[in-house]
Formats: structure tokens, sequence, C-alpha cells
């Protein structure tokens, strides 16, 4: 898989040993989780498996992130800075990410600004989970068309309980909604933080009146 852009290419030859620093960041909670390297064998083994891959200076050679715990992270995306000498890696941790057992190497929890986006988190966790262990991770078996049956039902009751005038019912309904929103979304290897950025881009675009 392709991760960065054709008119992307990262400039391993202005370090005299081919390294260009590599922050990971939580493509979920924005979280910068750890600092690595990468030459061009780490990009393109990262590149080929879709998990983090860097050179380590101390073991002079390739290394992927959670090769001997299996905390690794799963890469969603890679940018390249305006000098094209560092990457930022976006990624998904399965795990702490540092050594020590932190979440991150700077000893920072790794949760979200929002709480929505914490809910987000334990949701995509839930995606690995033996069906029995929670009503998510059943619904999560149960599969996709269980899934959008479910939106469809709790959008119909938040439709229902808006045309009324109990607004602790409409607001439990919308819950319901954005919950099993959340959880179809997750399915579909879709994040908040995508949405988020298509509506970003339509308020861009809406004329001044």
């Amino acid at each position: 898989m392709e991760f960065l852009s054709e008119n992307k290419i990262p400039d391993f030859g202005k370090m005299p040993d081919g390294l260009i620093p590599a922050v990971v960041q939580d493509a979920v909670t924005d979280k910068v989780l750890m600092l690595g390297y990468l030459n061009q064998e780490a990009l393109k083994a990262t590149e080929t498996s879709g998990l983090a891959t860097f050179f380590s200076r101390s073991k002079q050679r390739l290394w992927t992130k959670g090769e001997s715990s299996g905390n690794t992270l799963q890469v969603q995306e890679i940018l390249l800075d305006c000098d094209r000498d560092a990457f930022l890696i976006k990624a998904k941790p399965r795990g702490p990410v540092c050594h020590t057992g932190d979440d991150t190497c700077w000893g920072e929890n790794n949760h979200a600004s929002s709480f929505l986006q914490d809910l987000e988190a334990i949701v995509w966790e839930r995606k690995k989970a033996a069906p029995e262990s929670s009503y998510t991770a059943k619904l999560f078996a149960a599969g996709i068309p269980k899934m959008a049956q479910k939106v469809g039902e709790e959008a119909v009751e938040t439709v229902i309980e808006a045309l009324g005038h109990d607004r602790n019912r409409l607001l439990n309904e919308t819950a319901d909604l954005l919950f099993h929103l959340l959880v179809l979304l997750a399915a579909k290897e879709v994040t908040l933080n995508e949405v988020e950025a298509v509506l970003r881009s339509r308020h861009q675009t809406i004329p001044e009146t």
C-alpha cells in the first residue's frame, strides 16, 4: 500500500546516516506517541506491511514496533514535511507504545480531548474482543447489516422523540444513535477525524451571505 503521494519524495541523502526522524501520532486521539527513524528500507517495509517499521540505531537493523510485545502500530497515513526530511506517521496503536508500559514515550495517557473520541477509542478496542465480552463486541460479531439496522432503528426513534415534548427521552435516543453510529463507522474503518475533515471542508466552501 502507498502512504505517500507520488510527488512526495523523502530526502534520505540529506543526513549522513540516511535516516529521517518520524514522529508517530495516534490517528484517533492525536496524541504524540513516540519518535523513531526511517531509512529507505524501513519506509518500504512499513508500506508493505502496514505496520510501523523503523531502523534501530542501537541494534543497527530494521525493527517493527511490537515485534516482541505485540503492541504494534497500524499505519493510517504518512506525511512528509516541507523540507522532505521529517515524517509524521498517523497510526492506531495496539496496546501501550513505550517499552516502560506507558501509553506514550513521554508518559502521557493516550486519551482524546473529547469524550466522544475517548468513546470511539473504546469502540475500536472492542473490535478485537470476544463477542460474549460486551454488547459492543457482540454488535461487531453480528456484522455490518445488523449494525446498519441498529443505526436505522435508533435514527427513527430519535425522530419520533424529536416530534414529542420529552427532552430527556430525546437526549437518550440521540445518545443511542451516536453510539451505534460510532460502532458502524468503526466497522467500516472510518474515524471521527475523517468525518470532521469532511465537515470542515464543507464549511470552508460555504459562500458568505
